[in-house]
């Protein structure tokens, strides 16, 4: 053969041995590459070793819940590698545009961030670690030193510093500006040495204003209704009954004046044992005689004033009906016109009080009211019209006394101490704990607060989120996912106002993070096995159409327009009549506020609060600015602390939407006997638990709420896993040996720590204790990433399916 025909036989010899050549390379490169992978996953996905040169570094003394090396690679996570690896988008390779780089998109190890030592130097001050968590997880978290730490109230109080630097800060205010009064308003109140000066002048000047007082000086005739108006109008003190602006119960965005029962300063029931009742009026008694003596009256009078004073109160009391027995005869709350009333309680002059006090609404007689026990009213008018036939002077005394305590606040030291007393001595006797003492600044700071909150709201979100901060007032939804982090807070932040740098500690992030809640539930709602797909579909449609709030109301960010709200008040000549021009002020802001077609009154909450709020008849969840502070949020924390705390505040509140949905009879197309039996296994769960002794609760009272904790919990954690899926990589915090996963069931009980509590909310909220244990226990992923034995208090047996 010739040579040009050998030529094909010996190329096609040569492109084999090369292919061959070229497959082998192949293979060698992506098993290179392969390894290098598998190593990089392996050495981030571990725990890392202690550094013993930080400074904050502590012995770490192993634990059988401690994580242990190595750790175990789960299918999901080869997912999460798998799709970043296949995405049309995928963000290892290079694009025209800026893409984050590896380590922002995937942050591993300890966070050594300023703001997460600080949060570890919290839990460790907070927690007792030698505490076996799968047993007491509320000791392991809350309990010190046999103290039990309040996150709630060391954040209100920090919130509360906040607010103290800038009103102390002579830079934050411009001269002639709404801060301007702000400022001057709190230095009259931390000037102690000219309210002390001034002694009881000021009040003694209020009190002729009124007309005088019998016993105290110059007098002259005692017009009741005139009186009382003025004091409604005028003082904010209501003696018989309190008035205020509130939502329609049909349109809830028209207002309407209701009428309630007083408020007494004696705490007194029911069903009360007669001596401590005994004690209880002998104490106010020592109270009211040390009062008029302060005003300058003689001791014999004041003795006999008082006594009626007590004998009144005492009266008014027991005509109250009792709630439960309103709501049994369908008489709670009744609309009636203001002719209507004044028939039925003829003493009091409705219309003219009221008008004064609601200015600049325009009442006439056929205006609709709401009352609320209208059996008392009578009773109260009746007893009204003998005191002034018989006694007079002594209905005047009482009203006077009266306004002496809500003036207080304002008054010198020895007012004070006299209430101060008078509320100590009554918690012992009621068996309450004793308030603590808090330095002059801390209520000088809440009635700045109360009185010019329109400006301060705009000081507080600049010392709290920095210059940056906008308000992120959108209202919720989706968006598209997966997103890298760094893009979706661009997205969010865009979305709903925020400007600056995303990554900063402003609302969008925040808003990112209830965006991954709210999408949580909604996937959580088709796994529900009680609800029907009717019911379903309008729970997702309620939660698609709810209105967020986060940080503080639009036109708070505005202190021009603040500033135009306190040109009617006026400062001076002394405390008592700065704070009584500030108590007319802000009485006109409310009126002025339920008045106005966009509803500013809506935002329930002051930006420095730290509880968030649903509104049913707005349908709107507000998580105010001082609620996402640390320790509950920041963009620097690791994503288990934001989840585990913030998240599970914001879950909870989205959890209201579904009341009426647990209550017997509510939802029709649900399995009533599902729901039924679900219902009543959570209450078994929470009655299992010890308490400590002295603390109590009633389940079947407390099962709504906890209903929301176990729900809250599980959404939130369910929200995290999808993270940890999308954005694959987690910090945590250094030196501690908590896994990501332990950190997150930690930051949840974060929230939940506080002393058991005897006031009212403990009627509705199941103790702080049973408030971890319950939802907790009732989580298998808690038993897993701790460890815990099968059937330890922390893993029990048998679980309540309810969410």
């Amino acid at each position: 053969s010739s040579p040009e025909e050998g030529l094909p036989t010996e190329w096609s010899r040569e492109w084999s041995v090369t292919r061959r050549v070229l497959l082998v390379v192949s293979l060698f490169s992506l098993l290179l590459g392969s390894s290098v992978l598998w190593v990089y996953i392996f050495r981030n996905c571990g725990p890392r070793k202690q550094d013993s040169g930080t400074p904050r570094a502590q012995a770490a003394v192993p634990q059988p819940w401690a994580p242990s090396l190595p750790l175990r690679l789960l299918p999901s996570d080869l997912l999460a590698v798998a799709r970043a690896l296949v995405s049309p988008v995928n963000p290892w390779i290079p694009h025209p545009a800026p893409t984050p780089t590896i380590s922002e998109l995937f942050p591993t190890g300890p966070c050594e961030t300023p703001m997460c030592l600080d949060l570890l130097a919290r839990y460790q001050a907070s927690g007792n670690t030698s505490e076996a968590p799968c047993t007491d997880f509320f000791s392991f978290s809350c309990e010190k030193a046999k103290r039990i730490s309040d996150s709630f109230q060391a954040l209100a109080e920090e919130n509360k510093k906040r607010l103290k630097r800038q009103l102390e800060d002579p830079g934050s205010w411009h001269p002639g500006s709404g801060e301007e009064k702000a400022f001057q308003f709190y230095n009259s109140c931390m000037d102690t040495d000219a309210i002390e000066a001034e002694g009881a002048g000021p009040l003694k000047q209020v009190i002729e204003e009124l007309g005088g007082w019998h016993i105290s000086g110059n007098r002259t005739s005692f017009d009741f209704n005139q009186t009382l108006k003025l004091l409604m109008s005028q003082y904010g003190h209501f003696p018989f009954f309190k008035a205020y602006l509130g939502p329609h119960p049909v349109s809830p965005h028209t207002p309407v004046i209701k009428i309630d029962q007083p408020e007494f300063d004696v705490p007194l029931k029911k069903v009360q044992e007669q001596k401590i009742y005994a004690q209880i009026f002998r104490e106010y008694l020592t109270y009211l005689n040390r009062l008029g003596t302060l005003l300058g009256g003689d001791p014999i009078k004041v003795q006999q004033h008082a006594s009626l004073s007590i004998s009144i109160t005492s009266q008014l009391f027991q005509f109250l009906s009792p709630l439960e027995e309103q709501e049994a005869q369908d008489k709670h709350f009744q609309m009636v016109t203001i002719n209507q009333l004044q028939e039925m309680a003829p003493a009091i002059d409705w219309l003219s009080c009221l008008q004064a006090t609601f200015t600049p609404m325009s009442l006439s007689p056929s205006q609709l009211l709401m009352v609320q026990d209208l059996d008392y009213l009578r009773n109260m008018s009746q007893l009204v019209e003998e005191m002034l036939l018989k006694h007079r002077d002594f209905l005047q005394s009482h009203m006077i006394f009266g306004l002496v305590g809500t003036l207080s606040p304002a008054l010198d030291s020895k007012f004070q101490e006299a209430r101060r007393e008078l509320r100590q001595k009554l918690r012992e006797l009621t068996e309450r704990p004793p308030l603590p003492a808090h330095p002059r600044w801390v209520k000088c700071v809440e009635e700045a607060g109360t009185f010019f909150e329109p400006t301060l709201e705009a000081l507080f979100v600049r010392e709290a989120f920095g210059p940056s901060t906008q308000s992120a007032v959108c209202e919720s939804s989706p968006l598209p996912r997966p997103l890298p982090r760094p893009m979706h807070c661009v997205l969010l932040s865009s979305m709903c106002g925020g400007q600056g740098d995303p990554r900063g500690p402003s609302t969008p992030r925040a808003m990112e993070l209830f965006t991954e809640i709210k999408d949580a539930l909604v996937a959580h709602l088709k796994r529900l096995p009680w609800i029907s797909q009717k019911t379903r579909r309008e729970a997702q449609n309620r939660i698609t159409q709810l209105q967020v709030q986060m940080g503080a109301p639009e036109w708070a960010l505005k202190p021009e327009l603040a500033g135009q709200e306190y040109s009617n008040i006026q400062l001076g000549p002394n405390f008592l009549q700065s704070f009584l021009s500030c108590v007319r002020s802000l009485q006109a802001r409310k009126v002025w506020s339920f008045l106005q077609p966009l509803p500013h009154h809506r935002w329930q909450v002051s930006p420095w609060g730290v509880t968030a709020s649903y509104s049913i008849p707005d349908h709107e969840v507000v998580f105010p600015a001082g609620l996402l502070q640390p320790p509950f949020f920041h963009p620097d924390y690791p994503r288990a602390v934001n989840f585990g705390a913030a998240g599970s505040i914001m879950a909870r509140e989205l959890l209201h939407i579904f009341y009426q949905l647990l209550l017997p009879g509510d939802c029709l197309d649900c399995d009533t006997r599902a729901l039924q039996e679900a219902l009543l296994c959570l209450e078994r769960h929470y009655a299992a638990f010890p308490l400590p002794s002295g603390t109590s609760f009633s389940g079947s009272s407390t099962l709504l709420e906890n209903a929301a904790d176990v729900g809250a919990l599980a959404i939130a954690f369910q929200a995290y896993s999808r993270s940890l899926l999308e954005y694959r990589g987690e910090t945590k915090l250094p030196n501690w040996d908590l896994s990501p996963h332990q950190l997150f069931f930690r930051s949840y009980a974060q929230v939940l720590c506080r002393e058991p509590s005897t006031e009212h909310s403990q009627v509705t909220h199941s103790p702080p204790r049973l408030r971890v244990h319950g939802p907790l226990s009732n989580t298998p992923a808690f038993a897993r990433h701790f460890r815990c034995p099968r059937d330890a208090l922390m893993n029990p047996s048998s679980r309540c399916q309810l969410w």
